[in-house]
Order: C-alpha cells, then structure tokens, then sequence
C-alpha cells in the first residue's frame, strides 16, 4: 500500500495482505478487529459459553465453530451477531480475495449481509481500488461509495455533505443557543473542497468533512465518473468512459447502469419509455454515457453498443451509491471478472 499519500486509514487496509493479482486478503488481524467491535464483545453479564467461544476466536480468528456451541449462547443478540460474523468471516475465507468474495456475494441474494458489513467491505476494497490515486477529487467523489450523502444546493452549486457529519453538526448547532440563532443549512458550516484545500484532502480523509460540488465543472460530475470507472474496473477488469451528459441522446441505449437505488427506479422507467414527471427527473443529480468496450469479458452482442448511466437522490434529498450495482450491472459473460 501506499505510505506517503495514505487515506482512508478507517477502513482497515493495513490489516490485510494482497495477493499477486493486486486483491486484498484475509488476515487474522482483521478478523479480530471484528471481534473487538462492540456488537461481539462480551459484556460483564455474558454466558460461559458467549465468553469462552469469544476469546477461543480472538486466539484463533479462521476455527470451526460447531452449529452446538454457537446455539449454547444464552443471549439471542448475541446469538445473531456471532453467527452473522461467522457466516460472514467463512464467505470471506472460502475466496482468494475480498474482491472475489465481494462478486460472489452480489452474485447471489445478499439480504443476508448486514448493511454495516456492506459499507465496511466497500470502504475497504475502495480503499484498494484507489490506492495510488493522487487526485482528491476523484477520491472525495469516491467516498459516495460508501458514505451516504446529504445533497443540498447553494448559489447554484450542487453540494453533497457526508450524511453522518451533518447529522453531528446539526446536533451540534441544535443544542447550542448560538448556532441556532445563526441558523442556516449545516453543510454551510463546512468547507467546499476547492483548489485551496484540495492538497490537505488525504491528510483528512478519516474526517469525511469536505463537501463536494457535483456541478463543477471540470471536477465534478466528471470527477464522480472517473471514481465509478475506476471501481468497476477493480472489480470486473473492464474499463468504461463515463461521459457527463445534461440529455440522453435519441439513439437507444443498449444498457444502462444505476449508481443506486434511486436511479434504478428512474432507469428502468426511462428504459421502458415511461415519461418522467418533473420532480422525478429533477432527483437525477448526475447522468452519463458510455460505449461498452469490445472486451471478450462483455456478452458480444453488447460489444460496442451504447449505454447511460445516472445517480440520483431521494425524496429526501439523500445520495446513497450502491458499489454492488455498479460492479454487478454489467452484461458479462458468466463467471467473467
């Protein structure tokens, strides 16, 4: 991994090892940093058997676990977390790499897979996606990939605030008679990244602090396009060209892909010839096309074609990017990545 330039160091990266082909692999230190989450370590009032399998793991992450031992848990809390940990730690184990578990994962039904482990795996094979990646642009408009977004307009810009941030600054101004009285949308007490702080970015990476301007115009959009590119590539070796548009061309697409769960509502109706209403065309915050590569890894009869994809915010006005659609939305060939 890179040292001079790191980021992101929450996400754990220095707890795993690479393998040849540049993925991330298992290690006993990063499983145990699971088991010293809140969620699996054992209160004072624990059961025997919750205590004894807890430190059993600590000791040895990778065990074998009898279906007994975990059912002799008195807890039924704890009962589930140790047994969604397991599930969790053992689809890790069975593949080469996170990556390679990631794909399996969203090849499959993964309702399983609690959210939080969602955004930790993300977080952490991004963080393996971008290493090297000097461009904090690029890297803050990486973040949406496991950091929901608060989207917000100022003065005609396009602001997107890490969600979490703005709900503690607004705790934070709610109760303090002072900033109430200043009143105000939180994301104004934030900094804009811009070209003044952009070279702090990876200093302060952890913080999620600096709000991105999706409507810049040579690092917005374009920049969130470049962060999606990258990422599917990662995951699938195949490279796309997002080209920010403002309208789809009249020509058909032959694919589409939805950044999220919003736009995949908006896609499939746009894909089936549906005419939007005004408020839903206005949540779409950023839309592209693209050509899909002559790559023997894309069904051939997609070869060459062209295709769209978009974001786009709530009702609520929320970002929240499914990485697992995006890795996934691709017409590959069976068994290619």
């Amino acid at each position: 991994m890179s040292e001079a330039r790191d980021f992101w160091v929450a996400s754990g990266h220095h707890l795993t090892d690479r393998a040849d082909n540049g993925g991330l692999v298992v290690t006993d230190g990063f499983l145990k940093a699971y088991l010293a989450r809140p969620e699996l370590m054992p209160p004072e009032e624990a059961c025997p058997v919750e205590r004894g399998l807890h430190a059993e793991l600590m000791a040895h992450p990778a065990m074998a676990v009898p279906a007994d031992v975990l059912a002799g848990i008195a807890d039924a809390d704890a009962r589930e977390n140790f047994g969604l940990f397991l599930r969790f730690r053992d689809v890790l184990l069975a593949h080469p790499t996170l990556e390679a578990a990631y794909r399996a994962v969203f090849s499959g039904d993964a309702r399983w897979l609690p959210p939080l482990f969602v955004q930790q795996l993300t977080h952490l094979i991004a963080r393996n996606a971008f290493d090297g990646v000097d461009d904090p642009y690029v890297l803050r408009a990486a973040e949406c990939l496991f950091r929901p977004q608060r989207v917000s307009v100022q003065d005609d810009a396009l602001l997107l605030a890490d969600q979490e941030v703005i709900a503690t600054h607004e705790h934070s101004r709610h109760a303090s008679p002072l900033m109430a009285m200043l009143g105000g949308p939180a994301v104004s007490e934030l900094a804009v990244l811009n070209e003044t702080n952009a070279a702090g970015y990876h200093a302060r990476s952890d913080a999620h602090d600096l709000v991105f301007n999706l409507n810049h115009r040579t690092h917005g959009r374009a920049a969130l396009g470049a962060a999606a590119s990258r990422w599917i590539a990662h995951l699938t070796g195949v490279t796309l060209a997002f080209e920010p548009v403002e309208t789809l061309d009249e020509a058909p697409a032959a694919w589409f892909i939805a950044f999220d769960a919003e736009a995949a509502k908006i896609g499939n109706a746009v894909w089936s010839g549906e005419a939007l209403a005004p408020e839903e065309a206005a949540r779409v915050v950023a839309l592209y096309r693209f050509t899909l590569p002559d790559d023997p890894r894309i069904e051939e009869r997609y070869r060459g074609r062209p295709g769209f994809a978009l974001a786009a915010e709530t009702t609520d006005h929320i970002l929240t990017l499914k990485g697992q659609n995006m890795a996934m939305g691709l017409p590959l060939i069976d068994g290619a990545s």
